[in-house]
């Protein structure tokens, strides 16, 4: 199992329909930052990523809005939505291995925040935890 598939599928962001309100993100600019540390058989050296992703008021709107593209071979298990944030847990399969991924996401405005934790479980690396740091701030307008 290598680590880009599952870093990726990280971050499945849930389809926002479920919100009787818009989630508290001002449209505009933004630049996410997450740092992954892994510790197990086989550790990895931490690895931050950043991106930037505009994000428009329709797209806040839109029922099918979701801040991350979803992952093949993910299954959503647990959920919830929220105007200020977002739980979730997911399980992955990919190449006779699996991940646990529980996360959090407080959306906060101009800013968000959150963490994931990912248990990997993998013939051919053992069993590693994964725990990934995630801000994400309001840069400007698109």
């Amino acid at each position: 199992m290598t680590l880009r598939p599952v870093l990726a599928g990280l971050l499945l962001a849930l389809p926002l329909s479920a919100l009787a309100e818009t989630p508290n993100i001002v449209p505009g600019e933004w630049e996410f930052t997450s740092t992954t540390s892994v510790s197990g058989d086989l550790p990895f050296p931490d690895q931050t990523e950043t991106s930037r992703e505009c994000i428009a008021q329709g797209d806040l709107n839109d029922p099918d809005f979701q801040m991350i593209e979803e992952e093949e071979n993910c299954e959503l298990i647990e959920h919830n939505v929220g105007v200020d944030g977002m739980d979730y847990r997911m399980i992955c399969q990919a190449e006779g291995g699996q991940a646990d991924i529980v996360g959090h996401m407080d959306f906060l405005g101009e800013t968000t925040e959150g963490r994931v934790e990912v248990t990997v479980q993998s013939p051919q690396m053992g069993e590693m935890e994964m725990v990934t740091e995630v801000e994400g701030q309001r840069i400007g307008e698109c």
